[in-house]
């Protein structure tokens, strides 16, 4: 079965943060997740917020951003009543679409090393892991 796929915009936050919560992803909705930071987010240029509907209910978003050089997935889920069936593959082809039509080539996902389908997914879709690669992030506060 297909699903729509369409940007997502302000409109849509109260059912993205849904889906992350049914997906069991942690948000931080006094930092970089709360609704005045996300309308940002919706509004870059940069950025492509995605979601895959049945009907009108979300089942699936993806984020792809760019940093100007690379470009990143990040926040791909997928409701877990629709899983194993290769909607996270259609995200992930729809959030390279986004990137590459902003001229990126190179395109990266950070995966917990917890999150074996995660990484089975990415691996499906031609990703490869480059184990040497450690990362680091300074926050101003855990909510970023």
């Amino acid at each position: 079965m297909e699903y729509l796929i369409r940007h997502l915009d302000a409109a849509d936050y109260d059912q993205l943060i849904d889906l992350w919560a049914r997906c069991g992803l942690s948000h931080r909705p006094k930092g970089r997740d709360s609704r005045e930071a996300m309308e940002a987010v919706f509004r870059r240029m940069e950025t492509g917020v995605f979601g895959m509907f049945d009907d009108e209910t979300i089942i699936g978003a993806v984020i792809g951003s760019s940093d100007g050089r690379k470009g990143w997935i990040n926040r791909l889920a997928i409701d877990p009543d629709y899983r194993g069936r290769g909607l996270a593959e259609n995200l992930i082809k729809e959030a390279e679409i986004f990137l590459h039509d902003l001229g990126i080539k190179v395109i990266a996902a950070l995966i917990e090393d917890y999150n074996t389908p995660s990484m089975s997914t990415f691996v499906k879709a031609g990703y490869s892991c480059d184990p040497k690669i450690n990362y680091f992030s300074k926050r101003e506060s855990w909510e970023d």
